[in-house]
């Protein structure tokens, strides 16, 4: 029979160092025993610990020096973005630290100013549009948009606000693109709804207005829309993971879209991954034809016009 592990109570309650497992009574070589998991590199935890980032990005900060500052997708956690804090984490240092990236954990060298530094629960974080900028920079954008709107749907920033800080940033890692960003950002409820957007602007069609209210012929606002084009009155939803869940109030809420002469296109993640064309192709068509109509009936109106002018002459 194997011997029971031994756990130290104070090792249970965070991730912990090399040096605070030593000064437990832990050898190196118990470490490597099934009661613990390494986060990373001379940083532990014990397996029974459940995953809480701030825990882990608490015993970060203490095991790095106190230049270190948490940035990218990190930062943007600790702000309240639904992005991946700790896989890797994310920090900062100045140029002359003997810092380097390691297992779980990728060093950027920036200086940051004091001003762009902010304290999120006693750790220590970019603020949020210099979070953004650095996004920009290591994410395709895209995926920085992702982020974007996640910031301005939570209410945390708004394009304004993220392009006055671009103008007094400017030559700054990132901020050529954020201020780019910055002028298609709107406040999407998903990621998927972000890249379906992009995938349409990219495209080169018209930007569509976002989470636009619907209103019936009476003029009350029943519905909204994801993605909307008001002079065609397409309507573009997208259809996530629990559609199949909220089938028969989806269909009940197309119907009623339909009745109110609305036009709905839906579209799911494998459209947006796997049939890009397919989605800007039906989009294309859907805006032209809606525009050919619009033509038709004004030029009937137009002969209609001109045919009674005749008659009455």
């Amino acid at each position: 029979m194997g011997r029971t592990p031994c756990i130290p109570p104070e090792l249970t309650r965070r991730p912990f160092s090399i040096d605070e497992a030593r000064n437990a009574g832990l050898s190196l070589s118990a470490l490597s025993g099934k009661a613990w998991q390494r986060v990373g590199a001379k940083l532990y935890k014990w397996k029974e610990l459940p995953e809480d980032p701030w825990l882990t990005l608490t015993a970060w900060q203490q095991a790095l020096s106190t230049e270190t500052i948490f940035v990218g997708a990190t930062a943007a956690w600790l702000h309240g973005l639904d992005l991946e804090p700790t896989d890797p984490v994310e920090v900062a240092v100045p140029a002359s630290s003997g810092l380097r990236s390691r297992a779980g954990l990728v060093v950027r060298r920036w200086e940051i100013p004091s001003a762009e530094v902010a304290h999120i629960r006693r750790l220590r974080v970019t603020a949020l549009p210099r979070t953004l900028a650095g996004l920009c920079l290591h994410r395709a954008p895209v995926e920085a948009l992702v982020a974007i709107d996640m910031a301005i749907h939570l209410r945390l920033t708004d394009p304004a606000a993220l392009t006055r800080y671009t103008e007094e940033s400017k030559g700054r890692p990132g901020i050529a693109r954020l201020r780019s960003l910055a002028l298609v950002a709107a406040p999407a409820e998903s990621p998927m709804e972000t890249r379906l957007r992009w995938l349409l602007i990219r495209a080169g069609l018209p930007e569509p207005h976002v989470q636009a209210d619907l209103h019936d012929s009476t003029g009350r606002a029943f519905a909204r829309a994801d993605l909307y084009y008001p002079t065609t009155r397409l309507v573009i939803e997208f259809d996530g993971g629990n559609h199949r869940d909220r089938m028969v109030d989806d269909n009940r809420r197309q119907n009623l879209l339909m009745n109110a002469g609305y036009r709905v296109l839906r579209f799911t993640g494998a459209d947006i991954h796997n049939r890009a064309d397919v989605v800007v192709a039906q989009v294309q068509a859907a805006l032209r034809g809606a525009s050919g109509a619009r033509r038709v009936k004004s030029i009937s109106s137009d002969e209609r016009l001109v045919t009674n002018a005749s008659n009455s002459g």
